[in-house]
């Protein structure tokens, strides 16, 4: 079970996670990579809600954590659900978040960035996860001689790369600049300590 301080780290992460998505990302139909960035593209195109596209991809990664690691599976769920049902409740607040404050496309993008980055930092720090595309890495690395890192990378690259080609150039291009804040801000917040996800 998780601890209460566990649980309110995850909810105040996610909180960070939704406000990054739902008021700067979502507006200008920027991407994230990752589950989050696979959500937007069908949210994007074809109006799903991303929470639910969110739950929906993790479950094959989720099914997997629960035969090789419980421990992650664990540490990894109430993340993955909590931020999912976060977006999507705050998603109905967007318009009165844009009345007051509707930054353009380019600071958009560093604001939604650094506002996930952080929310998953602050996660990642407590040993909590999102799950979603970096438990697919953390899997992967065991078979392939790359970096869970650079594994993530290369997957939010695709991602984002298809997200450009369905929608426009320009699309690719802020994703690219909400990945790397979002890196940033995860890699300042994580910076000197190890969780499962980099083992």
């Amino acid at each position: 079970m998780l601890s209460f301080r566990k649980h309110v780290i995850i909810v105040l992460g996610s909180f960070l996670i939704a406000m990054g998505t739902d008021f700067f990302l979502v507006p200008h139909k920027v991407l994230d990579g990752g589950v989050i960035g696979i959500a937007l593209i069908a949210n994007y195109v074809l109006g799903l809600h991303i929470g639910f596209v969110i739950i929906l991809c993790s479950i094959p990664m989720f099914a997997a954590a629960w035969i090789l690691n419980r421990e992650i599976f664990y540490n990894s769920l109430s993340g993955m659900l909590i931020s999912s049902f976060v977006i999507d409740l705050l998603s109905s607040f967007r318009a009165d978040f844009l009345d007051l404050f509707a930054p353009g496309a380019f600071p958009s993008a560093l604001l939604g960035g650094s506002l996930i980055g952080t929310g998953l930092g602050i996660m990642l720090r407590n040993n909590a996860s999102t799950g979603g595309t970096d438990l697919l890495a953390h899997f992967l690395s065991r078979y392939v001689r790359l970096n869970v890192g650079v594994i993530i990378l290369l997957m939010d690259l695709v991602i984002i790369g298809i997200g450009g080609v369905l929608l426009s150039g320009s699309t690719f291009a802020y994703s690219l600049c909400t990945i790397i804040a979002g890196g940033i801000a995860t890699g300042l917040i994580t910076l000197n300590r190890t969780s499962w996800h980099h083992k």
